[in-house]
């Protein structure tokens, strides 16, 4: 052997007993059905400015236990509520201040009940209005009162984002489902369309909801057509591209407008979900606009109801015909009504996929294996490889924070090192998602045997401790920890003073749960523009602090490429991009608080 060659070799093979052994581990799925945040069954509530009926903390705590709701023939768990606020005595002037508490009331009922809303605002649900069935005038309101409305609610939703799962457009006709309406244009008269003002009326509504809401929430729109309209323009086509990869979790219309279908499964085109709806335009367009919809859906919330027993499709596809839980994994589906249609719903129990329904709804995320460091010193670095496969029909819709944990098993110590990962991005449908990081352990961590267990815990402060709004993970065995909303990675860390490895160098860092380093990473509240960018971003974030703020650059592989400081948060900034091959880079900023805020920049 050359000599050069021989050398080399010699220097991997120590390279490699520095670094120290690693253990893997093997992980078992689970096929129990169990709560989790934001996906599943919701159920129906609604309330009026005629008869305000407050919502009730301990019914809502009692749906998130097993039950049969009336008129199903099947048991759910849910975790989500869709509210109604019909706002049927506001059409001419402000909303009362008496109603806007209510409303805070019953957020706070869901936040002690630990379970999520989707929201939905609108002026009338009587189809017989206008003296007969569907025919105007509607009764909802102009254009200029739903503006103001929407500035009164913006400090209520704001003020209860944390328990806010989704926002629909709402307020635009009957339901608010933005079909038969007074002010924003009705494609069921003549001319049968929506002209080019009705559209930019509407995207006006859109904005400025999406402005009440933090950059952390989305709102969704009731027909696949009004969010290409919204996006690109009143002339948008039909064929107007969806939401990508590198678009997807950023602040802007095109990363926060989703869909609600409700009349999923009800006709060929969903009763014009899939429509075409300008003047004179095609009508029913599927083959265009459900490939929009899939493409889309996998980055942006989707959820709805069912409202028409179209047989036989709208059975289980394993039966001749049928097709409900196929339409639901291709459109990318994470919730649906278990109080309405009866007809279509309970026919999945008797076509035997209401159980896959049960658990698939949304994200159901599963580990796979896992590779770790066995043993480190404090003040080294050590590996963590996990991978892990989304098996349901949509990934998580709204941000989550990704926690790597070690305790301390003879007192209860816990160390915790927030990771840049986002679950936005674990798509279903693909074989695995890995998590790969080298993290440095603290220099004073006394040595010891550590625990490893993964925390999916929801960003918002007030609810990240919370064990309920933590994300299971659908493995058996002793992996999911119901007290803390930890996960279990089954794997011990031996912390001595003489194990081989790599001396930390500017990595991921674990620290100790309640020092004043400590924080959670909020992904959906840092705006960085333009994106993808080559050499220079933008940075818009909350002022948080008075004091100078640190930022740091990692790669995808979780390597520290840049860092630098910021002045005190609020106003729009600008920072360097690191050189390097194209790719993407998340940026980091760390109050002096402690708090973290994340987001990814494509580097072109």
């Amino acid at each position: 052997m050359p000599k050069h060659l021989l050398f080399a070799t010699a220097l991997t093979l120590i390279a490699g007993a520095l670094a120290g052994q690693t253990t893997l581990v093997d992980y078992l799925p689970s096929e129990a059905d169990f709560p989790n945040p934001e996906r599943g069954f919701y159920r129906y509530t609604a309330t009026y400015s005629s008869n305000y009926q407050a919502l009730d903390s301990a019914e809502l705590a009692a749906w998130r236990q097993l039950h049969q709701p009336d008129g199903a023939n099947y048991s759910i768990y849910s975790t989500l509520v869709f509210r109604y606020f019909f706002l049927e005595d506001f059409k001419s002037g402000p909303i009362a201040q008496p109603y806007l508490d209510a409303m805070a009331q019953d957020f706070a009922a869901a936040r002690q009940a630990a379970v999520k809303v989707i929201v939905r605002f609108a002026y009338t649900e009587d189809p017989d209005a206008g003296g007969c069935t569907f025919c105007p005038p509607y009764g909802d309101a102009p254009k200029n009162i739903v503006l103001g409305h929407i500035t009164q609610l913006k400090p209520v939703l704001q003020a209860n984002a944390d328990v806010i799962a989704v926002v629909q457009m709402g307020f635009v006709g009957i339901w608010g489902e933005g079909y038969y309406t007074d002010y924003f244009g009705d494609a069921s008269q003549a001319p049968y369309g929506l002209s080019a003002q009705n559209w930019l009326d509407r995207k006006e509504l859109a904005d400025s909801l999406l402005s009440a809401l933090p950059p952390s929430r989305c709102i969704q729109v009731r027909y696949a057509q009004m969010k290409q309209k919204f996006v690109y323009g009143a002339d948008a086509p039909l064929s107007a591209a969806p939401t990508t990869a590198a678009e997807a979790g950023q602040n802007t219309p095109k990363a926060r407008i989703g869909f609600h279908n409700d009349c999923f499964l009800a006709s060929a085109d969903d009763f014009g979900t899939f429509a075409d709806y300008d003047i004179g335009g095609a009508g029913s367009d599927t083959a265009t606009l459900k490939p929009y919809w899939a493409a889309d859906a996998q980055f942006v919330p989707v959820g709805g109801e069912t409202c028409n027993d179209w047989n036989p499709y709208s059975n289980c596809s394993a039966q001749p015909g049928g097709g409900a839980d196929t339409e639901m994994e291709r459109l990318h589906y994470s919730y649906l009504n278990a109080d309405y249609n009866h007809a279509v719903n309970n026919d999945w129990s008797a076509g035997a996929c209401m159980t896959d329904i049960r658990k698939r709804l949304g994200y159901r995320l599963v580990l796979k294996h896992g590779e770790y460091t066995s043993a480190a010193q404090p003040g080294q670095s050590i590996s963590v490889r996990i991978a892990l496969q989304n098996t349901g029909y949509a990934a998580p819709f709204n941000p989550r924070a990704v926690r790597l944990l070690l305790r301390r098993p003879t007192d209860g110590a816990v160390y915790h090192a927030e990771l840049p990962d986002d679950p936005r991005r674990w798509l279903s449908g693909m074989d695995t998602w890995t998590l790969e990081h080298q993290i440095c352990l603290p220099a004073n961590l006394p040595p010891g045997s550590y625990e490893l267990l993964l925390h999916l815990a929801d960003p918002y402060p007030a609810l990240r401790e919370r064990p309920e709004y933590a994300i299971r993970l659908a493995n058996s065995g002793d992996v999911w920890e119901p007290a803390s909303g930890y996960n279990r990675l089954l794997h011990i860390l031996d912390v001595n003073t003489t194990a081989p490895g790599t001396a930390c160098n500017g990595e991921l860092a674990f620290s100790a749960e309640g020092t004043s380093d400590a924080g959670i990473l909020h992904t959906g509240l840092l705006t960085l523009f333009p994106n993808p960018t080559r050499s220079q971003v933008w940075l818009r974030l909350p002022v948080l602090s008075e004091a100078p703020a640190r930022y740091v650059w990692f790669d995808a592989l979780g390597r520290l490429v840049g860092e630098g400081q910021l002045q005190p948060p609020g106003d729009e900034q600008s920072v360097e991009v690191p050189p390097g091959p194209p790719g993407v880079l998340m940026l980091m900023v760390q109050l002096r608080d402690g708090q973290v805020f994340g987001g990814r920049v494509m580097r072109e």
